[in-house]
């Protein structure tokens, strides 16, 4: 089985990584959450079911 030639894959891979790190790679840095996370609620809701049938 003869072996692919290497001169046309080197330069996709590298065409390829350059495009990943140089174009996209800063827009998902760039990317934050746009709402803050918020504190977990300090008491528990505990309330009992009303039951329409009780």
């Amino acid at each position: 089985m003869p072996q692919l030639s290497p001169s046309p894959w080197l330069p996709i891979m590298l065409t390829a990584w350059a495009i990943l790190l140089l174009i996209i790679m800063p827009k998902l840095l760039k990317l934050t959450t746009t709402n803050t996370p918020q504190p977990p609620h300090t008491k528990p809701h505990n309330t009992t079911w009303s039951w329409p049938w009780y």
